[in-house]
């Protein structure tokens, strides 16, 4: 899916805060899922991100998907692998009731990715935290990198809100109220924000 991300850079460029950071980082990526990945694929490899290292985490995820015959997950197909060989794969226990839970939840409607468009963010989040171990964070994540949602600005984030202390030149990191005050500009392309304010951040931590 193309995104166009014009309008969002015209209006970001009219805060000087977060001009500085378009001319600093370029033009934006957003691509995290490639190809036609299902929400099912995407929330899968969520859960099994969480809590770890990328590494850790891609390595954990690679030896799950060889666990599917056909190499791409359904909820059907997870169901049917044992527990003993997803705990070798290197899921938790946990983890595996989480998985499961989502495998069940979609299967039987709780989770339908058909009514997605025409569902507000707020909807698809309330939709989404049904499953065992998906909260607001993990939602935010599935609403600006798989559907593609220009609104969304994820509060709950470490990273962001540190973002926006160094960017505004805070005293200290600001509360989503001050986050929402701080964006009221540009809300309407928060996602977009969001993608400069990490990248800011990461580029920090390369630095040293």
């Amino acid at each position: 899916m193309t995104v166009d991300y014009r309008a969002s850079l015209k209006s970001l460029r009219k805060d000087p805060k977060m001009a500085a950071l378009v001319k600093r980082h370029g033009k934006p990526d957003l691509s995290r899922y490639h190809g036609a990945v299902t929400v099912f694929e995407s929330l899968l490899r969520s859960i099994i991100y969480q809590q770890l290292s990328g590494r850790a985490a891609g390595t954990i995820h690679g030896r799950v998907l060889v666990l599917f015959p056909s190499g791409t997950p359904t909820p059907q197909a997870l169901l049917k692998i044992r527990a003993p060989l997803l705990r070798k794969a290197g899921l938790s226990k946990q983890k595996i009731t989480y998985v499961r839970d989502l495998a069940a939840k979609c299967i039987d409607g709780t989770i339908d990715e058909k009514r997605f468009p025409e569902m507000t963010s707020e909807e698809i989040i309330e939709h989404l935290v049904q499953v065992k171990g998906i909260g607001v964070w993990t939602a935010h994540m599935m609403l600006i990198f798989r559907l593609h949602r220009l609104d969304i600005l994820p509060v709950g984030d470490l990273a962001i809100r540190k973002g926006f202390e160094r960017v505004y030149a805070l005293k200290k990191a600001p509360s989503a109220k001050d986050m929402e005050k701080l964006s009221a500009a540009w809300r309407a392309h928060a996602s977009v924000a969001s993608w400069y304010l990490w990248r800011e951040m990461d580029s920090l931590k390369k630095q040293g």
